[in-house]
């Protein structure tokens, strides 16, 4: 039984980051009469401006973290971003908080390293060649051993922050300063991973509830420094790369358990489909399902962590999502051109209310939909590029 928010009977969900991916999930949540509270290490981020209450706290100070959980109380708390003091999740689940999907299973894919071992070591997926590093010179071996080009990412990191291309030994140095000031946390602790000549990378969107595992079409997406420019679903795959795909997402999501939605990075070569990460929450990527679906990716887990049943993910239409990003930093800022993206066919625009920019932050997507997906990744960048971000200087 739900009681209505903000009554004693209300059902609870608390959730640690609170960017664009998060507001999307408070709203899905209180569709369902759900009472949300986001928490984020500054003010006014996305998911506060729909949430019924917020908090600001630095996440990686566990003291602060547990405090603040433990005067709200949640049924449910909904990890959304890497920045978190993970240690105080595991020790709340054992007393008695329900962690979504687990705690183990939160603080092991915010961990590069602990997810390749279990994907590569204990489950025996397909991966990329990698190594770890903790300083400039065990870097240096660590590309001997991988060889160039290798992909060089911080430990903890999220939208690509401090990971880049390892072109020849000359880039080694400047690498690890990226991943060094890129990373999230106080790890110098570094990844090397074998550059895979893929074909295209795509997000297979998984999800475990009470009806079972299911799947949604595959997304394909670009991306540029690790992060997403621009995803479209459903991406073409022959019917063995897709059973393939979803015998990977199946393994990898088994092994981390709990209820959820799972965003499962592969790379698809001529021959063969490669694990890559997963993130135990709605991916950048799926964004696109906002237009494509019947449930979209928030929905999906909303539901998934609630503990209701699952029957059909359906996709209505071809369509695609474009990433409209800062260029410059700056503490305020104005979007221009929105009437004319408006005007592009079949296209929505979701404007995440960011306070401020970053060189790289993600402050709008546009959305749209064709008979094909070429055409709606024409149109979602059509409509992208008429937007201009007008900078406080």
């Amino acid at each position: 039984m739900y009681g209505v928010p903000l009554t004693k009977h209300a059902k609870k969900i608390l959730l640690l980051g609170s960017g664009e991916l998060g507001k999307e999930v408070m709203i899905e949540a209180q569709r369902l009469g759900v009472e949300t509270i986001a928490v984020d290490r500054y003010a006014d981020a996305p998911a506060m401006q729909v949430a019924h209450r917020s908090h600001v706290v630095d996440m990686l100070d566990g003291e602060a973290l547990r405090a603040i959980i433990e005067s709200e109380k949640p049924d449910l708390i909904v990890p959304e971003v890497e920045a978190i003091q993970t240690q105080v999740l595991v020790d709340l689940e054992k007393e008695g908080y329900n962690v979504v999907p687990t705690a183990s299973a939160t603080k092991l894919t915010m961990d590069r390293e602990g997810i390749r071992r279990m994907a590569n070591e204990d489950l025996g997926l397909p991966t990329a060649k990698y190594a770890f590093a903790n300083s400039l010179e065990e870097l240096k071996e660590a590309v001997k051993e991988i060889g160039v080009p290798c992909v060089i990412k911080p430990l903890m990191s999220s939208s690509g922050k401090g990971q880049s291309l390892c072109r020849s030994f000359d880039d080694v140095e400047a690498s690890w300063q990226e991943a060094i000031e890129g990373g999230r946390g106080k790890s110098t602790r570094v990844i090397v991973e074998e550059f895979i000549h893929f074909d295209s990378e795509i997000t297979l969107l998984t999800v475990r509830s009470a009806s079972g595992t299911a799947y949604c079409p595959p997304i394909g997406h670009v991306q540029k420094d690790g992060d997403y420019i621009q995803s479209w679903q459903p991406h073409p795959m022959s019917e063995e790369q897709i059973k393939e795909s979803e015998e990977i997402a199946k393994k990898i999501t088994d092994a981390l358990g709990g209820y959820g939605l799972f965003g499962v990075e592969l790379f698809l070569t001529k021959d063969k489909v490669y694990f890559s990460e997963v993130s135990p929450r709605p991916h950048d990527t799926g964004l696109v399902t906002l237009a494509t679906q019947n449930l979209s990716e928030f929905a999906l887990h909303v539901r998934a962590v609630l503990g209701f049943p699952i029957t059909n993910i359906h996709l209505h239409t071809p369509g695609a999502s474009h990433a409209i990003k800062a260029t410059e930093e700056s503490p305020s800022y104005q979007l221009a051109g929105m009437e004319e993206a408006l005007a592009v066919e079949n296209t929505q625009l979701r404007v995440f209310g960011k306070p401020d920019t970053k060189i790289g932050r993600r402050l709008a997507v546009t959305l749209s939909t064709a008979d094909t997906t070429d055409k709606a990744c024409e149109l979602s960048k059509e409509a992208a590029e008429k937007i201009n971000i007008i900078y406080e200087r």
